[in-house]
């Protein structure tokens, strides 16, 4: 399938996904494990965003954005699903319909641009992360979120069966790719320097087990303390803090 095919069937995919995107999110399950994934995304957005002019790249239907709004000076979302920018604009955001291929945004528009669960499923990775780069103001951060095949996440994903997310709608009929750490060293967009990461979903098996209420509080209190150690190099999700300058970038040891 071409770019433009990709493109689509990605759209139809989420638009399908947004009637039940929020059934075990945010506030149908305070607390729980997409709220977790959100706070950690969110906040470690914060490390570089306060203050300051957000993009959020694939924002969908506003839950991490919502966040970054309660900190930045300004925050935009974009995203190439109509169905989920319609949830967005229901909590007052700002978004517009776009793709991360080819963003609606002037040069050097927002001083951080991040994206979380959007990026894996672009098979024009360094097309995406290069726009992110482009509309990034020199000196700010571009943040990309990662599905990481070195992670207990990456392997339940690749080997165990398809979910549904909507009535004739499964996870396998949406391209994803997954990229390493070291995958991502080789990523970084011509300008940039890799600066930071932060890996979420360390210890978690599976979402599942973060509803019964005890499991929920230990999960929670072992994701946060090590999603900024060593180990954070088997997040299922790992986030890359890229920043933007005028010399060509210098690939890293993110450990």
């Amino acid at each position: 399938m071409d770019a433009s095919g990709t493109e689509q069937a990605n759209r139809s995919y989420y638009d399908a996904f947004s009637q039940r995107y929020e059934d075990r999110r945010g506030s149908n399950d305070p607390g729980g494990y997409h709220d977790l994934l959100d706070e950690l995304e969110a906040d470690f957005v914060q490390r570089f965003a306060a203050g300051r002019d957000v993009l959020e790249v694939g924002c969908g239907t506003g839950l991490v954005l919502e966040r970054i709004v309660r900190f930045a000076r300004t925050a935009r979302g974009v995203d190439l699903s109509p169905a989920m920018l319609e949830r967005a604009r229901e909590r007052g955001l700002d978004v517009v319909e776009g793709s991360a291929t080819e963003l609606p945004f002037a040069d050097e528009s927002f001083d951080v641009t991040c994206s979380f669960k959007v990026l894996a499923h672009i098979p024009a990775i360094t097309t995406a992360l290069g726009e992110m780069a482009r509309v990034t103001r020199v000196g700010g951060f571009v943040l990309a979120e990662f599905y990481n095949p070195m992670s207990l996440r990456g392997l339940a994903r690749r080997f165990g069966p398809a979910r549904s997310v909507a009535r004739n709608t499964h996870e396998n009929q949406v391209y994803t790719r997954f990229d390493s750490p070291r995958r991502v060293r080789e990523l970084v967009p011509d300008g940039c320097r890799l600066v930071d990461a932060r890996g979420v979903r360390i210890v978690t098996p599976t979402a599942a087990l973060m509803r019964p209420a005890p499991l929920r509080l230990a999960l929670r209190a072992a994701e946060r303390a090590l999603c900024d150690s060593p180990l954070r190099l088997f997040g299922g999700f790992y986030v890359a803090a890229m920043q933007k300058g005028e010399r060509p970038h210098v690939r890293v040891s993110v450990t």
